[in-house]
This record gives structure tokens, sequence and C-alpha cells, in this order.
């Protein structure tokens, strides 16, 4: 947690009848911070956006921005910018008109003359390098820039807090990928405290300076994108952050080769891990049901027979441009399949070609990649998908 929070968010709860959306969700952000909210559909990611933005009204526990309690004021007095999802710019109105239209209000009150709302407008353009677009009104410029005329808009009356709902999910994937480029420059320019709301891991990896995993209402795990992925806290974070496959079996403590999990029964091989102790704070004992969840950059192929290795079949080879997956079926009880990290880069006839669709191969714990993690069984959690269920897996 941030030493002197901008942002603090204390037990905060909202229902919607007798359903719980948020609940008792604690959360520091620092000042000039990107926070990025993350999470499957229905985690409560964008009610706890709308809480912010003051179009909800919280049942329990409190927003503090600056010191000051914020939850009582409407929308309008929190002094908050928000780019919505679709971004709600005016049709018949040019696009300086639409940046120009949050100030309409603030300049009368402060008596600033047309010039100085004028000026005001054509620098923000220029911030989000839309100069000279000042005339053109949305149906005549794309849809990236209509979301920079969105940001400007936002931006436009020096908010305090920024809010960003999805800004990029209505872009085709080329010009999203440009387009966080240029928000991630913009947002770093300005300086302001962020907090954006997304259901694509790499678009949080990318733009937060943290990253917020919500489930199910509650937050599950905060902290640097890396952090997530290398040491999830949760079984859930762990299969819905990146590619992860899990595979069941029971704890084996340090007198059996451990901390691990013994795989295919007695006499079964111990693969390494690094215990999480449960939700209840009870750690693992010896011999408990456990899952061992571990990235495909964690696994290696192997020849059948070899120590530690467990023998299976390549049902799948998956090549994604950078690299290669296999996913291989394992001889095993139930037949789970686990995810492989098999090249880094394109090769034609390498070694890992071999690895074709329907070969007898094995797996085995590799040398490289961020050490397994070890799940009390049961941990799963509602939506939570061994292969990983958040769009823009990396």
């Amino acid at each position: 947690m941030p030493a002197e929070p901008f942002l603090v968010l204390d037990r905060l709860e909202k229902r919607f009848g007798e359903l719980a959306v948020i609940r008792e969700l604690s959360l520091a952000v620092a000042e000039a911070e990107v926070l990025a909210l993350l999470g499957p559909s229905g985690s409560g990611k964008t009610t706890l956006l709308r809480l912010l933005a003051g179009f909800e009204v919280a049942d329990g526990g409190s927003i503090r921005v600056g010191g000051a309690e914020v939850a009582h004021l409407p929308p309008a007095k929190r002094r908050f910018g928000m780019v919505f999802q679709h971004y709600a710019l005016f049709p018949h109105l040019t696009g300086g008109e639409n940046v120009a239209f949050g100030l309409g209000g603030r300049s009368r009150q402060g008596g600033r003359d047309r010039e100085a709302v004028a000026a005001r407008v054509a620098a923000m353009l220029r911030l989000v390098d839309l100069e000279g677009f000042e005339g053109r009104k949305p149906g005549e410029i794309s849809g990236g820039q209509q979301q920079r005329v969105a940001l400007a808009r936002a931006l436009a009356p020096a908010p305090r807090l920024l809010l960003l709902d999805e800004p990029l999910s209505n872009l085709d994937p080329a010009l999203r990928e440009r387009t966080r480029r240029e928000l991630k420059r913009t947002v770093r320019e300005v300086g302001i405290t962020t907090v954006l709301v997304t259901h694509e891991q790499e678009e949080a990896f990318d733009l937060g300076d943290r990253v917020a995993v919500l489930h199910q209402g509650r937050l599950d795990q905060v902290g640097m994108p890396e952090e997530l992925y290398a040491a999830p806290a949760t079984r859930f974070v762990a299969g819905f952050v990146g590619r992860a496959s899990a595979l069941a079996g029971t704890f084996a403590g340090a007198g059996e080769g451990g901390p691990g999990v013994r795989i295919g029964g007695a006499g079964g091989s111990v693969w390494g891990g690094e215990p999480v102790v449960g939700r209840d704070g009870n750690a693992l004992e010896p011999g408990a049901a456990a899952e061992l969840v571990a990235r495909p950059e964690s696994l290696r192929l192997a020849a059948p027979g070899e120590p530690d290795a467990i023998a299976g079949r390549v049902v799948e080879r998956r090549f994604t441009g950078v690299v290669t997956y296999a996913t291989v079926r394992l001889e095993l009880p139930g037949a789970p399949e686990v995810e492989v990290l098999v090249a880094r880069a394109a090769t034609i006839g390498g070694a890992d070609a071999a690895a074709g669709s329907g070969e007898r191969v094995a797996v085995a714990p590799g040398e490289g990649g961020p050490r397994p993690r070890i799940f009390p069984a049961g941990g799963r959690g509602d939506g939570d998908l061994v292969d990983g269920d958040a769009g823009g897996r990396l």
C-alpha cells in the first residue's frame, strides 16, 4: 500500500437487492499512480468505478480523496474526469466543441472569456496529438481519434482524478495497441492519478503501475504486474492472470523432497513449488490434497522415463508468432492436460518441431520461469479457468 495515498477506499460495500457486488473492499492509490482494475465479467470492477464517479451510492465504507470524504458528493462536485467505454461524444458537435463542453459551466462561473476556453481546448487537443482537429465531428475521425477527443474532454477541466472505463475495448487490435501507447504517454505527461477498468490482461499490465484483481466483488490481490504473474496470492489469480496449468496431488513436505506436490499417487513424482497459505490462514499439512499451478515456461518436454518426468501425448501444438506451445495430455487419472513453452521464436525444423500432435513425450519441471505455486485443493473459485480466462493472455 502506498505510504501517502491520494485515493483511499475503506471497506467499501455495494449491494443490488440481496446481491453483494462489492464486499468490504479496501484499497489505496498514490498520487499520480495509475491503477488498473482487472477482472472477469461480473467481478464488480465497473460497479467500483461507478462508485468512484458518484453514479452509484455505496451501502457502506468510505471514499477519500486528498484526505477528504467524497462518498456523499454528487458526480459534478467530485472534480473527477471520466472517459466512458463508448466515449459519449456529442455527434453534432465538433471535436473542439466536445472538449469545450466540460468547460462551459466552469468558464461562466469563473468569468473566463471565449479566448481562454479556446486556448484550453487547443492545448488539450495538442496534448493528445490532435492539433488541427478542432473542426471535425466524431463521424469524421477514426475510433482512436474519438478516444483521444474523449480523453482531452475529460482532462480539460483539470480534474484531480481520472477514471477510464474500458477505454480501448471498441478498437480493433492494431489500433488498440497504438492508441494504448498514446494513452499511456498522455497520462504520464499529465501526471494525474488514474483508475482504469479493463478485462484485458495485457492492457492492465501495460498501463497500470499496479494491478488490482477483483473476483466476486472482493480484492483478491493488488501488486505490480510482475508480482501478479510470478507470485499469485490466490488460486483464482493464478488461473486468471496469464497462462497456467494445474495438477492435483498431495502436499509433500521437506522430508519427502518438498515442499512440492506428489503427483500420481503414492510413489509418484514430487514437483517442487511455493506453498501459498489459504484464505483461512492455515498452512498446508503434509498429505493434504493440493494443486500445483505452473506457467508454461516453468515446464519442459522430456523423454519418457526421465526422472520426475510424467509421460503423456501431445494433443496440440500452437504457434503464436512469438512463441510455440505444446499441450500434453498426461498419463494420469483424469488425463489432465498441461501447456509447455517449447520455443520462444519462430523456427523451421528446429528441436521443437518434433513435438508434433500425437507424439508420446514426457513433461518435467523446467529450470526457468516462475516457481510453481501450491494451493489447497478446491480453492479455485467460480469462473477460474486453469488455462487463464482473461482476454489478451500473455
